[in-house]
């Protein structure tokens, strides 16, 4: 996914990556995680090959011109590390696929032809407010606007469109690996040729899968 702003507003291109520390087994009939859970890939090699393949794709789309020389003698950051099931990593890239470079609960005040915002360092934590003309701030905005028809996620191996059956192969082994012994017994359908349970859609989206992690008791007093 394409992240091209700071929460200051200033341009800063990077891409976020979700990547299993694992995958199917040639045979598809197992799920094989990383040998070591602690290693994945080597971060100082990847950042060259990372440098590497966008200078290529610039140079066979006739771009190379319009990016300053000076950015391929710096040192690329590659910045690779354990998210653990990655539903936070999930919750934190959800954030932006649908919203724009600062929210409307993030502005303080217009006036006199100046705008003033807010935004928290990521480092400490701590709340700044940054003040600057209506133009440039304009500018700023417009930097994370994409041109129409721009993919701003892209989805490869189990999650590309092309592997949907593989995809539903990895959950459900993975689904069975983290069964919980206090699950109901859902009206499992058996498949051909294996007698393993399908997994059943999702009753809202009807393209997602359910699974069931836990059953909350009705309060009382309180609605659904």
């Amino acid at each position: 996914m394409l992240h091209t702003w700071t929460r200051a507003l200033l341009y800063h291109p990077h891409v976020h990556l979700l990547v299993s520390a694992g995958g199917l087994a040639p045979d598809q009939a197992r799920w094989r995680a990383t040998q070591n859970p602690a290693f994945l890939v080597p971060c100082f090699a990847l950042s060259k090959i990372w440098r590497g393949k966008i200078r290529a794709g610039l140079q066979g789309r006739q771009l190379l011109d319009q990016v300053d020389p000076a950015a391929w003698q710096k040192d690329w950051v590659v910045h690779c590390r354990h998210v653990g099931t990655g539903e936070k990593a999930l919750e934190y890239l959800a954030r932006y696929v649908f919203r724009t470079a600062i929210s409307n609960s993030r502005l303080e005040s217009f006036a006199h032809g100046r705008v003033r915002f807010r935004y928290r360092d990521n480092r400490t934590q701590q709340t700044h407010r940054v003040e600057i003309g209506a133009p440039e701030f304009i500018r700023r905005f417009l930097q994370h606007v994409l041109p129409k028809g721009f993919v701003k996620v892209r989805s490869y191996g189990l999650w590309s469109s092309a592997c949907r059956e593989k995809l539903a192969l990895a959950r459900g082994l993975l689904g069975a690996r983290r069964a919980s012994p206090d699950a109901p017994d859902f009206p499992a359908q058996p498949c051909t040729p294996c007698s393993a349970p399908t997994l059943l859609p999702c009753p809202h989206c009807k393209s997602g899968h359910l699974v069931w992690v836990q059953t909350l008791p009705r309060q009382p007093t309180r609605g659904p």
